[in-house]
């Protein structure tokens, strides 16, 4: 079932950010290569419910250890690989800054204390151990603006990072050189969980949205860049209903409006479901509400049995849950720009 729904906006063409995103806890160890996820064959997922807004991200698991012995275990949640590829390096600087995730999480009711973990990776591949051994940051964007500073290294330096595969040339946006790394933070925390006892875990954190204004969804933008609307039908499940929706909602706010402009525009939630596989068997009752925030909103995600439960939430209820992909909500919302 596709869903739509309104939310962000601001004037004329879309400045496009990643969607950070959030992922479900996996059991993890430190490895030759990095933090490495592992499957737990002895703990159950017996409950997830998962609350995705703009404003407040909120998932709860119950887990069982089903072993005869307390088991103490590295568990991480990771974020996506940050930037995504393909962007502009005008935009390095529009990144997200984890720190401002406001992350945290608690054990049957106890708030616990976690570390943040930056990883180096190319094409999946963790490279932290070479990025360090060259002294280079492996967070590269923001303040450490890495770009900036390759382009005052000396050029023999500048070739042997390039043959090691972790710069690349890039003359497109006022710097000839890029870090070939993506970065991925790992939010890590050690935890017991005792033989053949149930135990809560709860994360909340203000997710920091990705989004556009103006977008793919005016008629013209679908008509003159086919692959962006395709690419909205694949991320968002955006279809033909969605888009006549979108058209009628921005027909009714402009008309509500004759006095000023307005406009549309996007914001982006990403959640990483597909981690919640790495437990013992399927999540055994999974719940997911998505809120919009306004009646006035549209909202379109890719899952099935979707079911409107209030004016501005949706709801997903799936016993023996099996996550294959993960979950990325469109948000549209409509803007008034006043004379």
């Amino acid at each position: 079932m596709r869903l739509a729904h309104p939310l962000l906006a601001a004037p004329l063409l879309a400045l496009t950010l990643p969607a950070p995103a959030l992922a479900n806890d996996s059991e993890a160890e430190w490895a030759v290569g990095g933090l490495v996820l592992k499957q737990n064959d002895a703990i159950s997922m017996d409950a997830e419910e998962l609350y995705i807004s703009e404003a407040e991200v909120r998932v709860d698991y119950t887990y069982t250890n089903q072993s005869e012995k307390d088991l103490e275990l590295t568990i991480s949640f990771p974020l996506p690989p940050m930037p995504e590829k393909g962007l502009y390096y005008d935009y390095y600087s529009a990144l997200p800054d984890w720190d401002q995730l406001k992350f945290r999480t608690t054990v049957d009711g106890e708030e616990v204390d976690w570390t943040a973990s930056d990883r180096a990776l190319i094409d999946g591949k963790d490279v932290t151990a070479k990025v360090e051994a060259e002294g280079l940051p492996v967070l590269w964007y923001g303040p450490a603006d890495l770009p900036q500073t390759l382009g005052k290294l000396p050029t023999d330096q500048l070739a042997r990072l390039e043959r090691a595969g972790l710069i690349k040339r890039d003359t497109s946006y006022g710097t000839d050189w890029l870090p070939a790394w993506q970065v991925q933070r790992h939010i890590v925390r050690t935890q017991t969980f005792p033989a053949r006892k149930a135990v809560h875990v709860s994360h909340r954190y203000k997710p920091i949205n990705g989004g556009s204004v103006g977008g793919m969804l005016y008629p013209h933008a679908r008509t003159e860049f086919p692959e962006g609307l395709a690419d909205y039908r694949t991320r968002w499940c955006v279809d033909d209903s969605f888009l006549a929706g979108f058209d009628r909602r921005d027909a009714a706010m402009k008309a509500k409006a004759p006095s000023g402009e307005v406009y549309s525009s996007e914001t982006w939630i990403g959640y990483i479901l597909s981690t919640g596989a790495n437990w013992r068997g399927p999540i055994k009752d999974f719940r997911l509400v998505v809120d919009k925030g306004s009646p006035d909103n549209l909202v379109s995600f890719c899952m099935d049995g979707v079911k409107k439960v209030s004016d501005t939430r949706f709801e997903v209820r799936k016993q023996d849950f099996e996550p294959k992909g993960d979950l990325n909500v469109l948000l549209v919302q409509w803007w008034r720009m006043e004379d």
